[in-house]
């Protein structure tokens, strides 16, 4: 499946495709946010620990309808007509010249693979694995499929051999009864968080789910690519998907009949709260949010886009509504800050609604925390930027806590307290070197927040 590049479009929402600068017009050009003479040399790449994320704050019927809209229909929405999985052990391998950071976050992957979600799970194997992950240039990898930052293909294991035989049967997955070979191509000249980002969505989409639902606000498997690392209510969804219950070739009826006493056993602690139907997003909103992150439609289009998916995600139950403004807020930002401010206050407000929103609701805080600051209300933008980064970082999204760390420090100074901002700065610097790559990339992206000082 395809993870895509929406950092492409000039509104990347946190993963695959580091996050877009932070907040705010920015006219001129400004110092760098620190410099190798202030700070010594830089500080040491930080990055997460690949821990064990919170479980799923929904009930039993809810995850099981979920699981079931996620196995049996691709991302275009055309069914699959049966369960396939990997049958015995599996192994991942790796081919071709790779990013450096990729074998330390294979190996933290495979352990929360094997611990969290109880898969039979190993690195090793290179070109022979069942799982083979090859890096592939970015430019040569958009080429082949535009707008995809990477994705995952069944029957192949190299990227020539995709090449020959892409849009064949063997590499469509309805057509699969089980699963035994698949191929994962992701850039190998991109930040280290783009890296980690691909790795998981991929690497969970080779394993099981195949589609993506705009409800999941808690997931990667959601197309607003707020979540880059693996979350607990993916890891519940994988550890069902691999119980001894079911197996390959189940049509949807069968596995929901077996579903319901799966999670009770995993899950036994799961909540009894009665469940309504599923509702995924309207499809006319799913249009229009799709054209508002699309770099085709020209600014004007994409605004427009945007103010029809806040009109339709009027009454939502789900994120829609929070994400729409948080879309139109990115969208008016450089021509209309005043309203861009309102979208995203109306982004937190919802996104304040449910735990399964919070890190939407960091995202929104940065471009509101960076408003306070280029407003000369740094105590207002520490008080925003503070509880966000803890999210962030909790969430291990390294490029948006670097973001809000430099907005910390610009903060700090105004406040007249430099060491603290000092030590702000350093730590953006150290996370920022994972979540953006490059030091120069680290450098443009912070200093883009430093300017937003009075």
């Amino acid at each position: 499946m395809i993870r895509p590049a929406l950092a492409a479009a000039a509104l990347a929402l946190a993963g695959c495709g580091a996050p877009a600068p932070a907040p705010g017009p920015a006219p001129d050009p400004a110092p760098p946010a620190v410099t190798r003479a202030e700070s010594g040399d830089w500080p040491p790449m930080r990055r997460p620990a690949g821990a064990a994320m919170p479980g799923p704050t929904r009930s039993h019927a809810e995850m099981a309808q979920d699981i079931l809209d996620l196995v049996f229909a691709l991302e275009s929405g055309r069914p699959v007509p049966r369960l396939t999985r990997f049958e015995g052990p599996i192994t991942v391998g790796a081919a071709g010249p790779l990013p450096p950071t990729l074998p330390g976050e294979l190996a933290a992957l495979v352990r929360r693979l094997r611990t969290e979600a109880g898969l039979p799970i190993a690195a090793g194997g290179g070109v022979e694995a069942r799982i083979v992950i090859v890096g592939v240039p970015r430019a040569e990898l958009g080429r082949a499929v535009p707008g995809a930052a990477c994705f995952t293909v069944p029957g192949v294991s190299s990227w020539g051999e995709y090449l020959a035989r892409r849009g064949s049967p063997a590499t469509d997955w309805t057509a699969l009864t089980t699963r035994d070979r698949v191929a994962i191509f992701l850039p190998r000249d991109t930040a280290p968080q783009e890296v980690r980002d691909c790795l998981h969505e991929e690497l969970a989409q080779a394993l099981g789910p195949l589609n993506d639902l705009h409800r999941l606000p808690d997931s990667v498997f959601n197309d607003d690519n707020i979540h880059g690392a693996l979350t607990g209510f993916d890891m519940l969804a994988l550890r069902a998907i691999y119980a001894p219950e079911l197996r390959s070739g189940m049509g949807r009826g069968d596995v929901a009949a077996r579903l319901p006493g799966i999670l009770a056993r995993l899950d036994p602690g799961g909540l009894p709260r009665p469940s309504g139907p599923a509702r995924d997003a309207p499809a006319a909103w799913r249009e229009a949010i799709g054209a508002a992150l699309s770099s085709g439609n020209g600014v004007a289009g994409r605004r427009a886009a945007a103010l029809r998916a806040v009109s339709l995600s009027a009454g939502a139950a789900g994120p829609e509504r929070g994400f729409s403004h948080y879309v139109l807020g990115r969208l008016t930002l450089g021509s209309d800050p005043a309203r861009a401010g309102r979208s995203f206050a109306a982004a937190a407000e919802e996104f304040a609604r449910r735990p399964e929103t919070a890190l939407h609701g960091a995202h929104a805080a940065l471009y509101l925390a960076g408003e306070a600051l280029r407003t000369g209300d740094p105590a207002g933008a520490l008080g925003r930027a503070g509880p966000a980064t803890a999210i962030a970082l909790r969430h291990e999204d390294a490029a948006l806590a670097a973001s809000l760390l430099m907005v910390q420090a610009g903060a700090l100074s105004a406040l007249g307290r430099p060491e603290e901002a000092r030590a702000a700065r350093l730590d953006s610097l150290a996370w920022g070197r994972y979540g953006f790559g490059a030091d120069r990339a680290v450098q443009d992206r912070l200093s883009e927040i430093a300017r937003l000082a009075p």
